[in-house]
């Protein structure tokens, strides 16, 4: 994985008077075909994903948009005229079409299961939005359907692939101060009460407190106010704590009322005279002593520079995928990252409906069985 912050890598701009960094990349150019199928044309599909493929291609990576599934008409022939490929009501179609390698994908929540598990079942290499799955049921049986097929199976974690936060990761392996137990503080802001706060939002953050600090064993947490927006929620902010085997702590702060126009985060990582802060998807601040100078990294505004493909992750980590679709890399995130994150999502719910602490690991099905009970609950239905 590159590491760029956005812009041109060096050696293209410098040694090969190049920029833009479009002109031929051999490295690129030659690794093997992939044909990608896409399912769900919406708005993460059109704003993030499809102009990462894109860049990818003009950056000469020979991979193929063969076709676009969705129900919605106008959105898959739009998408289907931009990207020259063909659009199919339904995602057994396209899938049906044979000759895919790999698939995105970007459908709404509660039919990930379905559509991951179909693309699995073919063999097919997938990567999907998060969440992975609204069951840990449906969650765990993917997981080992995968396995058992040796296919892969990734999930969106894209701000791990986010510069700021690779860079975060590597100075937590390598700096003393930060081995041991350590403790990390994070924050979400969400500017808007339609998405899910911990399905659609805190997601990313249990997901970079887990690559930063390993597995949880215990989560509790407390929650404030009832939304009065379009979606029902339980919500509106909340406080949640992990502990970690590692004998780790995270205190993470996530909520759905912050005056922004775009998602805000920050993590702070605390170990032994050490402490390092990675500020939205911006920049990185290392402090690892009172009298020396404090290191950062912020990106340089080059007139070359990408926005979200890049600072936001989705082009670093589309590109990984295909990379280890065609066999040419480990995965850095998997199938069981994700199962991992959907267990935090369904414990934090948990902690903050039975207020206890909740240990983790959880048996799949009694979780589940709560959780829908919960979810009643939140849309006044009442059991039969």
């Amino acid at each position: 994985m590159s590491d760029v912050y956005g812009h041109t890598p060096l050696e293209k701009m410098f040694a090969s008077a190049d920029v833009y960094g479009v002109g031929h990349d051999p490295r690129r150019a030659e690794r093997a075909p992939i044909r990608l199928g896409l399912i769900g044309a919406g708005g993460v599909a059109q704003s993030k994903w499809l102009p990462a493929l894109w860049r990818l291609r003009t950056l000469w990576d020979p991979v193929e948009l063969v076709g676009v599934a969705d129900p919605a008409e106008d959105q898959g022939r739009k998408v289907g005229r931009l990207y020259g490929c063909k659009w199919y009501s339904d995602h057994v179609e396209l899938l049906a079409t044979g000759g895919l390698d790999a698939v995105v994908v970007a459908s709404p929540d509660h039919l990930h299961a379905e559509h991951v598990g179909r693309a699995v079942d073919m063999g097919l290499a997938v990567l999907v939005e998060k969440p992975f799955c609204t069951s840990l049921v449906d969650a765990e049986r993917l997981c080992r359907s995968s396995a058992e097929q040796s296919t892969l199976l990734m999930p969106v974690a894209n701000l791990r692939f986010s510069p700021p936060f690779r860079r975060a990761r590597q100075a937590a392996d390598e700096l003393p101060g930060l081995q041991g137990p350590k403790v990390l503080l994070g924050k979400m802001h969400l500017g808007y009460d339609y998405v899910d706060l911990l399905e659609g939002a805190t997601v990313h953050l249990f997901d970079l407190a887990r690559s930063l600090l390993g597995d949880v064993k215990m989560v509790s947490a407390r929650s404030v106010g009832r939304p009065a927006g379009r979606r029902p929620y339980p919500f509106e902010q909340a406080a949640i704590t992990l502990e970690f085997k590692s004998g780790s702590v995270a205190q993470l702060f996530t909520s759905s009322t912050a005056l922004s126009l775009k998602p805000w985060l920050r993590v702070e990582l605390h170990g032994r005279g050490t402490w390092l802060v990675v500020d939205d998807v911006w920049e990185l601040i290392i402090y690892d002593g009172e009298t020396g100078p404090t290191q950062s990294w912020r990106p340089v505004m080059a007139n070359t520079l990408l926005f979200d493909e890049e600072f936001g992750g989705y082009l670093p980590q589309l590109e990984h995928f295909l990379q280890v679709a065609r066999g040419q890399e480990e995965p850095f995130v998997t199938g069981a990252d994700a199962y991992q994150a959907i267990e935090l999502i369904v414990a934090t719910h948990l902690a903050i409906s039975n207020g206890r602490e909740v240990p983790l690991p959880l048996d799949p099905e009694e979780a589940d069985q709560e959780l829908a009970a919960l979810r009643r609950t939140w849309l006044g239905v009442t059991a039969d």
